[in-house]
């Protein structure tokens, strides 16, 4: 059954080829982008195509892409929250401008978009939201703070709302991505922290080289994830999470493990915590 799929970022990386995987299964698209086009020289001008600026940042954009969607297609069955940036650098060195600017796009941007989207879903009792998280989603790293905390903010939020919408016949995913071969690393995808802090610059150093040099490295086939969010929306319910790859399933348990044992190392004193009960007199 054709579907019409929203897709958010879909100029380049992971949300060109969600675009074009779900045009060659059939589906008509709403691809968009901060610079229309560019997302339409990527994908080409087929009729179930359409192709519609949207800065996620602004909730005008959002409204008016959804206005344009349900007015070409009549409906929006599939939201694919895709549109992230990456500011990488150790904490201190990142500036809050930057941080606000980390959490504006990969969180309150999908909270814009899905603003939109949800009448939209709710009038038809149905559809589909797909937020593109990460496997920083569940576990944070070093010179990763601000990424970090975007995404395990986004998933706190898409697991908060999944109870909200689910009456309305709306079901919601996050996928947590490990590392895939996309523009991410590249210099026009990723901001740096100014290095401005000496008791960092040797670690600083060695971050730097890591990940330009992982860059064109990464394991993961993109377009193989995108065929596997066919697959997972074609199936009668989806499931809450879906991590992706094996690397992403290797820091989803070794994050279990972790869990697990700053639990039991402490359970006693835990599970203490609770107010004593006292007796009422002459009991």
């Amino acid at each position: 059954m054709s579907n019409v799929w929203m897709i958010t970022g879909a100029g380049r990386g992971m949300g060109l080829d969600f675009a074009k995987a779900a045009l060659a299964a059939g589906h008509k698209v709403v691809a968009t982008g901060r610079d229309p086009e560019k997302v339409a020289k990527a994908i080409g001008q087929p009729a179930d195509l359409l192709v519609v600026k949207l800065d996620v940042n602004k909730s005008v954009d959002a409204e008016q892409t959804v206005k344009s969607a349900v007015e070409r297609f009549g409906h929006i069955d599939v939201l694919v929250n895709n549109a992230a940036s990456f500011f990488a650098g150790y904490f201190e060195e990142l500036t809050p401008a930057q941080m606000d600017m980390q959490l504006l796009t990969s969180l309150i941007g999908p909270m814009n978009v899905t603003r939109a989207v949800l009448p939209v879903m709710r009038k038809q009792l149905a559809g589909k939201i797909i937020s593109i998280s990460s496997s920083a989603g569940f576990g944070g790293f070093e010179f990763g703070s601000a990424y970090a905390a975007s995404k395990f903010a986004l998933e706190g939020w898409m697991e908060s709302i999944q109870a909200e919408v689910a009456p309305f016949g709306i079901q919601t995913m996050i996928v947590n991505p490990g590392f895939f071969r996309t523009e991410l690393l590249t210099e026009e995808s990723t901001n740096y922290a100014v290095p401005s802090i000496e008791d960092y610059a040797e670690r600083r150093a060695q971050q730097l080289e890591f990940w330009k040099s992982y860059n064109g490295k990464q394991s993961g086939d993109p377009a193989k994830l995108a065929r596997a969010l066919l697959t997972l929306t074609n199936l009668d319910e989806l499931p809450a999470r879906f991590i992706a790859g094996a690397d992403a399933i290797g820091t989803a348990e070794q994050k279990i493990i972790s869990l697990r044992k700053q639990i039991d190392a402490h359970r006693q004193l835990s599970t203490s915590l609770s107010f004593d009960e006292v007796a009422a007199p002459g009991n």
